[in-house]
């Protein structure tokens, strides 16, 4: 008697599983968004409009953490190597998945190793010079940068980001020499910017537009394929002459290495949904970036496609790994 009712226990328990019972609902506790960039910034922004709507989707808490550092390696690192439970998220940018590998002579995390969610935006930048500069125009620019050879210099918030490598892809398509002067942030480099202490800085949308309003710089072309809504009648690179020079500084929802292919489903679907809302959006669109969204496999490729290219335009500009 007592080994029959033993077997039907077993029995009655090895069906919970296909009943649903052993299975925990994700999310069941709080969710931790990494940032690898300081707080205040672009990327901490988003992170939290993103987490704030996706946390009423989910009915859990999104905490956003942020681990600066090392050009986002640390808090990149901290997202590919977490548990792959879901409970560990992150933004996953330009620089840390497609140019610091090219860039660093070792990383505490491999790139491949990040699963990717979903693609949330993407940002050209606007080549700008200060309101007094005599260039009105790229081809100005590249008239005096070859009449001078290394004189001529353009600010970046760092060795390795989007403003750095927008100017050193402009150099090698040009075939102009530049003088690179790295900042600390994109901010400092701004501020010498509008003092006239550097020539020239290609800047992200967001951050040229309240200073080129406020009639402090003046654009003179975008890196995007067509024109911006925001500012049609800046050209693009590519009609400037150089269409090479199109660069779109990225970022999207990442998770550790090895998540479940039903987890990424879900949470691209939530973040898909977030994306579309008002809040994220019109916030988005109206700092000139580009809506993202898509499948992990569409966000998976541009990350492929974008370290092949920057692979290259860091070998090329002979960009010396730190």
């Amino acid at each position: 008697m007592k080994r029959r009712t033993l077997l039907q226990s077993a029995g009655s328990a090895a069906l919970l599983p296909s009943l649903g019972f052993a299975q925990e609902k994700y999310p069941s506790k709080p969710i931790s968004w990494i940032v690898g960039y300081a707080a205040g910034g672009n990327a901490d922004q988003r992170s939290r409009q993103m987490a704030k709507v996706m946390a009423q989707l989910l009915g859990q808490p999104i905490i956003i953490e942020n681990k600066a550092g090392a050009g986002a390696n640390i808090g990149t690192a901290a997202i590919v190597k977490a548990a792959p439970d879901g409970y560990t998220l992150g933004m996953g940018n330009f620089a840390p998945l497609a140019v610091n590998q090219a860039l660093f002579k070792s990383l505490p995390y491999n790139p491949q190793d990040a699963t990717p969610i979903m693609l949330i935006e993407r940002g050209p930048l606007i080549l700008t010079v200060p309101m007094a500069s005599p260039y009105k125009s790229v081809k100005d620019i590249v008239a005096a940068a070859k009449a001078k050879p290394g004189k001529l210099s353009y600010a970046s918030g760092g060795i390795g980001g989007s403003h750095h490598l927008s100017g050193a892809l402009f150099e090698h398509e040009a075939g102009i020499d530049l003088i690179h002067a790295p900042y600390k942030s994109g901010a400092a480099g701004a501020t010498d910017l509008i003092g006239g202490q550097v020539d020239m800085m290609f800047m992200q949308m967001y951050e040229a537009l309240p200073m080129m309003q406020g009639g402090k710089l003046r654009g003179l072309a975008i890196t995007s394929g067509k024109r911006s809504p925001l500012q049609t009648d800046i050209p693009t690179m590519g009609e400037a002459g150089y269409a090479g020079v199109e660069v779109l500084n990225w970022q999207g929802l990442i998770g550790p290495k090895g998540m479940a292919p039903a987890l990424v489903k879900q949470l691209n679907e939530v973040a898909n949904k977030a994306l579309q809302s008002p809040e994220v959006k019109d916030r988005l669109l109206g700092q000139g970036n580009e809506l993202g969204g898509g499948t992990p496999e569409q966000f998976a490729a541009l990350i492929k496609s974008e370290s092949a290219k920057w692979s290259k335009v860091v070998k090329d500009a002979k960009i010396d790994p730190e």
